[in-house]
């Protein structure tokens, strides 16, 4: 991503609180669950157009007031956590930004084509040769 990581984690809220899981007695004292919460409306960091596209094609991640909401509490480490949920974030931005590639049309070479006539051919040959009666002789 071009944009500078570190303008966009200032726009992000970050909630960290108990995970469950895995870590004994760990789990009941430390907060390791890290949650981003990211605002694509009040971001400076996109542009209109950007940020339209971004609420557009994440219109199924974002809660009723429009926020994206990123979560890992796959780690033991709050550190890592929120390492893990800035990933996360940069890469559905980043999907969400690229731009799809028109398919172009092409026609299908003379290989394939013969091929298709002489499958076409025999099955025909086939259907012909169950039209037939048999010879009682």
């Amino acid at each position: 991503m071009e944009r500078p990581i570190e303008e966009l984690l200032h726009e992000c809220l970050i909630k960290t609180s108990r995970s469950g899981g895995k870590g004994g007695q760990n789990v009941n004292k430390v907060s390791s669950k890290v949650e981003l919460v990211f605002d694509i409306r009040l971001s400076a960091v996109f542009s209109d157009y950007e940020k339209e596209k971004l609420i557009q094609k994440l219109a199924d991640k974002l809660d009723s007031e429009g926020l994206l909401h990123v979560v890992s509490q796959t780690s033991r480490s709050q550190l890592e956590n929120k390492k893990i949920a800035v990933e996360k974030l940069i890469k559905l931005l980043e999907n969400a930004l690229k731009e799809k590639k028109a398919r172009k049309a092409t026609k299908p070479g003379k290989a394939a084509v013969e091929k298709r006539i002489t499958e076409k051919k025999k099955t025909g040959q086939l259907k012909k040769l169950r039209k037939q009666k048999p010879d009682t002789d």
